[in-house]
């Protein structure tokens, strides 16, 4: 393995983002291109918003991409003594000191600062501060002041903070826990990881990390800021733009290999290639390619996206993972026709698993209401007629497979001098209900001779009581 050493590092305060989703996959391809390692850790520092039921919803959403890690999953609320004896380190090297400053204070100095024009950061009260009063405290960076920070991001390019900008940060709370930026900075260095991929809403974090790394003597990581994905509305994608969990897309009938292909395009481009295999994503990633804008999610985009990958998946796969949006509709399949049959009749018009569901529910629950509209169009006596036919012709054959059903139905049209329209859409409406189903020969040959039957007389009895 070569020496890259990458991580994603969510927060479980809540579901798998797409966002958060992406940024994994990118450091995963990068991992895999240089065959190096994905690291996986979970930033657990905020103990009230942190809950298991998060971090299993992150572990799922990972697992359920193929987005698989070489190490961990690391939490951070298990390196708390390793942060303390960081933290003392700065203090005995004099580049971290305790500030006295109380709420209420900080938010006078803040407000005067505000009122005056300047800059509302901590002014150093306590930075040279020599007393260790009684009460509360919190640990801040001794923060240069002079000169800038700067960094080579491998997606943005050089980016300078001058330090007069940046204030003390507190790298412990008065309770004792670290601080985000403190903590992160630690893991990222103990865990060797030399290359750093993350939302570019963490660009203005990056110079206190850099200046971080620099007071112990760590070497300073590469940085790639990945630009943040948009609603349709220009602002940043939240839950009013529809599903933003990367679960809530596997419930809703998408292939994980579809949403890792449509996140993956997210900011990255191939010319203008659109499809891409995992392993033709790992082949011709390249870091420096990713977009420096941000990037629109278009849900059609991706439903065209999903409807090719379920149009091209084995059909077997695809009646596995389309069971639980049957059980979710009380549809088993057990006694009724075979789901892989099924399924080849649907796939070829799913844009996702939810709407072949909703399409295969027919093939198990014969219609108990029929599109009375559609069949208006016909006159009762042509239908009775033809339903008549169809059953006399059908009776006398095994259905065996869709080229003899086709040739039974153009039989039936000759002999009566009827156009396929006249036959087929009938005979549809009588089997499924409507007139939005598969090829009617199709429907057929998986409902079986017998139940076509049945549910053809069915339809005669209800037109004959009308």
């Amino acid at each position: 393995m070569s020496e890259l050493r990458v991580r994603f590092a969510p927060s479980p305060t809540g579901y798998l983002h797409v966002g958060g989703a992406r940024t994994a996959l990118f450091n995963w391809l990068l991992a895999k291109k240089q065959g190096g390692t994905f690291i996986l850790r979970i930033e657990d520092t905020d103990v009230e918003r942190s809950t298991k039921e998060s971090v299993d919803a992150i572990l799922d959403g990972m697992k359920w991409l193929g987005l698989e890690w070489n190490e961990g999953p690391f939490f951070q609320s298990d390196y708390f003594p390793l942060y303390k004896e960081y933290v003392q380190k700065l203090l005995d090297a004099g580049k971290a000191y305790k500030c006295y400053c109380s709420a209420e204070v900080l938010d006078a100095k803040r407000e005067l600062a505000m009122k005056e024009g300047r800059k509302p950061k901590y002014d150093g009260t306590c930075r040279e501060r020599s007393d260790q009063p009684e009460g509360p405290y919190v640990i801040r960076f001794k923060a240069p002041r002079d000169g800038a920070t700067s960094f080579d991001d491998l997606i943005k390019g050089t980016i300078t903070f001058p330090n007069e900008e940046l204030d003390d940060l507190i790298i412990q709370r008065t309770d004792g826990t670290p601080t985000y930026n403190f903590c992160v900075v630690i893991d990222d260095a103990t865990m060797k990881i030399t290359t750093v991929i993350r939302g570019d809403d963490h660009v203005n974090n990056t110079p206190r990390q850099v200046q971080l790394y620099e007071a112990l003597g760590f070497p300073v990581p590469q940085f790639a800021h990945v630009p943040m994905i948009l609603g349709s509305d220009k602002a940043r994608l939240s839950k009013r733009h529809g599903a933003t969990s990367v679960i809530a897309y596997r419930d809703m009938g998408y292939l994980p290999e579809a949403l890792m292909n449509y996140l993956v395009r997210l900011g990255w481009s191939c010319g203008d290639d659109e499809i891409f295999s995992r392993a033709e994503m790992v082949q011709k990633f390249d870091i420096g390619s990713i977009g420096r804008s941000a990037s629109v999610f278009d849900p059609d985009k991706l439903n065209w996206l999903n409807a090719h990958y379920i149009k091209s998946c084995d059909p077997e796969r695809l009646a596995h993972l389309l069971l639980p949006h049957l059980s979710s509709r009380e549809i088993t399949t057990l006694g009724g026709p075979d789901l892989v049959a099924v399924v080849k009749t649907l796939q070829e018009r799913a844009q996702t698993l939810e709407e072949m569901a909703e399409r295969a529910v027919f093939y198990y629950n014969a219609p108990t209401s029929y599109d009375d509209a559609a069949l208006a169009k016909f006159d009762s006596s042509h239908l009775l007629a033809v339903f008549a036919a169809v059953t006399a012709k059908l009776a006398a054959v095994d259905v065996p497979d869709v080229s003899p059903i086709d040739a039974l139905f153009k039989v039936v049209c000759s002999e009566n001098g009827w156009k396929m329209g006249q036959v087929g859409q009938p005979v549809r409406i009588a089997l499924s209900g409507g007139t939005q189903a598969p090829g009617i020969a199709e429907i057929v040959v998986v409902l079986g001779g017998t139940e076509t039957i049945r549910r053809i007389e069915k339809m005669q009895g209800y037109l004959s009581g009308k």
